[in-house]
């Protein structure tokens, strides 16, 4: 059975939707990947953190003020914890079980308020 396809306007929402949610995937998991790096390293690859500014950019064309605000704290929050002693295995483990880091919760929260907005439009 066929699915009605969406016109207009809602075709467009749909679209628009769709590509936030895959750049905010994008950024989610470079940046995670950077943060754990960071955690146990002093420097960062270049190459790396160039992906992560990237995605930034391509955030600035098309999401609101807030997500690239996030974004940017994100990164931010990478930069510093590069420059903090690296973490042990047990350091880390207990880190995890105390769940007091998590440096994405803002940015995926404001990035799920933004996409509820479009599903409003």
């Amino acid at each position: 059975m066929a699915h009605p396809v969406p016109s207009g306007s809602r075709q467009s929402a749909i679209g628009e939707k769709a590509r936030r949610q895959k750049l905010y995937k994008q950024f989610i998991d470079e940046a995670s990947k950077l943060y754990a790096d960071a955690l146990v390293h002093d420097q960062a690859e270049v190459s790396a953190l160039v992906s992560v500014y990237a995605l930034i950019s391509r955030m600035r064309v098309i999401s609101s003020s807030p997500v690239i605000e996030k974004a940017e704290t994100v990164v931010q929050l990478i930069f510093d914890t590069y420059s903090t002693p690296n973490k042990t295995f047990s350091e880390l483990r207990d880190l995890m079980s105390s769940h007091a880091v998590n440096p994405l919760r803002a940015f995926s929260e404001e990035c799920r308020a933004e996409l509820r907005a479009l599903n409003s439009r």
